[in-house]
């Protein structure tokens, strides 16, 4: 007679898993205020995360708008309760008011990302401290970034003497990570090694991708396996912290931000920082100047191509720069002033596929907007897809034109188009990103004429947008 099955081992698992349960659908039931914003919560547990994950945010966001209301609904997703604040109204509200009725949240996904092995704090990536390092004159000011202008322009040339020049055919997305990591690594780390940065991309790639998946880690998930590349990352990263550190002993100027972070001590306790904490603040900074970057050089790679009218353009901006430098020079700070049709076209590049689609922060305390209540703890998401395409603020939106983004023929609304935020949460890093994307749109018009193998390629990747097949490219060298 075959025994009984014993579940006795199991009961704990169970009863977490019970408590888990009641705890998401108490969360999702509990009562609060009457005049909540229109919208639908979903289903219990998992709300509306999967129609956000895996649609489109652009349809996501435009069916709720058009469904429940223009200005504001409410929604659950990545098992939060959170309201969309809609539009250049929206927007505005949301920055104006940043530590006063609004704080930073970091979906679980990322807190998980971020946090250090078998630790009970979560490191965050870009905390007040951190920010402000970011922000002192030391790194990402114009006044700093002056000083990097010649080694970005000489690490660029450098790539597309290896990597694009002699070839007719090449694969832009994979070269534009190679190229936009190497760069954050040298600027934030001050490492050069072509070989460590190589073993890199890939990781980057998968904890970019877990960034906003469902934090479900188990074998086979996009989070297990964001997971698993972020254990890497950290694990290099503090091999290279050690490397930093014994350097600095030794006398070595502090020239980059993880040195700087090295230094830094608490002011109430005199402590450094533990390397780990380091780690994960520095992969944090990596992966937001790494696929941001790296999504709007290819979309101009894609845009552009396509158009041999504002390819022209382009080019002929570039060679009136190249005309008043001698041979060998580099780019100097004053060059970027006369790119500033390039800078329009890549700003249509990003209204079109925004690299970024949003974030999202923690009401402090409850609120109002448009009419409606949202209690404090409540998530709130701004996003780009609000406004991006409205022809309200962008008529004719599926065009691409960069006249739009002319200081004289800018008649968009104030806070219509924010691909880098707004208010005093700004993107610290938006001046690097200016520098970085113009200085390989010089580069690489100047050398080039390119045109897409595979006409319409597929964009796969919701929140992060990705040509399926890498952006194969066709060159005609100059």
């Amino acid at each position: 007679m075959e025994a009984p099955t014993d579940f006795s081992s199991l009961a704990p698992l169970l009863l977490a898993i019970a408590i888990t349960l009641l705890f998401s659908l108490n969360r999702f039931l509990s009562p609060g205020p009457k005049n909540l914003p229109p919208g639908s919560l979903g289903w219990p547990v998992i709300g509306e995360t999967l129609q956000f994950l895996f649609g489109t945010p652009e349809k996501f966001i435009s069916h709720r708008m058009k469904k429940h209301s223009p200005q504001i609904f409410k929604t659950n997703i990545l098992g939060e309760n959170t309201v969309v604040l809609c539009g250049p109204a929206g927007h505005k509200f949301l920055f104006s008011n940043e530590q006063t009725i609004f704080t930073v949240f970091r979906p679980h996904s990322i807190q998980k990302l971020f946090r250090e092995p078998k630790a009970r704090t979560v490191i965050q990536p870009n905390s007040a401290g951190v920010t402000k390092l970011m922000r002192s004159p030391g790194f990402l000011k114009p006044e700093a970034l002056v000083r990097y202008v010649g080694k970005m322009d000489s690490f660029t040339q450098n790539h597309i003497r290896a990597y694009w020049e002699g070839r007719e055919l090449v694969h832009a997305f994979p070269l534009a990570k190679s190229l936009t990591l190497s760069l954050a690594c040298s600027f934030f780390l001050g490492t050069d090694d072509p070989t460590r940065i190589a073993r890199l991309v890939g990781n980057f790639d998968d904890v970019a991708v877990g960034l906003h998946s469902f934090p479900l880690n188990f074998p086979g998930t996009v989070f297990r396996r964001s997971m698993t590349a972020s254990g890497v990352i950290r694990g290099e990263l503090i091999a290279i912290i050690r490397e930093k550190k014994a350097a600095i002993a030794g006398g070595a100027p502090l020239l980059d931000i993880l040195s700087h972070l090295i230094v830094a001590t608490d002011p109430s306790s005199g402590n450094h920082m533990a390397e780990s904490e380091i780690a994960g603040k520095v992969m944090g900074l990596l992966v937001a100047g790494y696929s941001t970057v790296a999504t709007a050089i290819t979309f101009f790679l894609k845009y552009v191509g396509e158009r041999s009218d504002i390819y022209a353009k382009v080019l002929a901006e570039h060679r009136e720069i190249s005309g008043r430098k001698k041979a060998g020079e580099m780019l100097e700070w004053d060059d970027f002033q006369g790119m500033k049709y390039s800078w329009n076209v890549v700003q249509e590049v990003m209204r079109l596929t925004p690299p970024l689609q949003g974030a999202f922060r923690e009401a402090l305390t409850e609120f109002s907007y448009g009419g409606y209540t949202v209690p404090k703890g409540w998530k709130v998401y701004w996003t780009v897809s609000t406004a991006n395409m409205d022809p309200d603020y962008f008529p004719d939106p599926e065009r691409f034109d960069p006249s739009r983004h002319e200081v004289d023929n800018n008649k968009t609304a104030a806070f219509a188009f924010v691909p880098f935020g707004g208010g005093p949460r700004m993107c610290a890093g938006k001046e690097y990103a200016r520098l970085a994307i113009l200085t390989f749109v010089h580069n690489v018009v100047t050398r080039f004429k390119w045109e897409a193998v595979v006409a319409g390629e597929k964009v796969v990747g919701d929140l992060m947008p990705t040509p399926q097949l890498g952006l194969p490219l066709r060159l005609q060298q100059h």
